[in-house]
């Protein structure tokens, strides 16, 4: 019996631990977006811990944030001061701290296959862009298609 109630509290404790190691990141979303709510679910099921902003005026956000036109899709985030614009894969997250370089990273547009936009239908090809902060893209990844055949 005491070996499993110091099981159980080391359990808990393990917990307690996880929980306080997640990272914390805002994200801000068009109240009606189911893909936002997806990709939401996705970083929390990888270690952060998501503040939810429901935002009225997503284009205000991002102009503040210094987001490019030619990159928003949809739902905006920050972490460390930085933006992340769309379905942005977690390793590219975890990196934005090694590009002190970088202002943010996007995913343009909303690729079918890319986090929060899994349907199950074949996912499209897509980069992962790092905006500088004199206003130049760069290419951090590429996913490539895949089919469901």
């Amino acid at each position: 019996m005491r070996k499993a109630l110091r099981l159980t509290a080391l359990a808990g404790l393990f917990m307690a631990s996880f929980a306080q190691a997640a990272t914390p990141i805002d994200v801000y979303r068009d109240p009606n977006c189911g893909c936002c709510k997806s990709w939401i679910k996705y970083l929390e099921a990888n270690g952060f811990s998501v503040n939810d902003h429901v935002e009225p005026n997503m284009s205000a956000l991002k102009q503040r944030l210094g987001v490019a036109p030619r990159l928003p899709p949809c739902h905006t985030a920050v972490i460390g001061g930085k933006f992340v614009e769309g379905h942005v894969p977690v390793a590219q997250i975890r990196e934005l701290e090694k590009h002190p370089e970088l202002r943010g990273i996007a995913v343009p547009g909303m690729p079918a296959g890319s986090p929060g936009m899994e349907m199950g239908q074949a996912a499209q090809a897509y980069q992962v862009i790092g905006l500088t902060q004199d206003g130049t893209d760069e290419v951090l990844a590429s996913y490539p298609a895949s089919s469901t055949q």
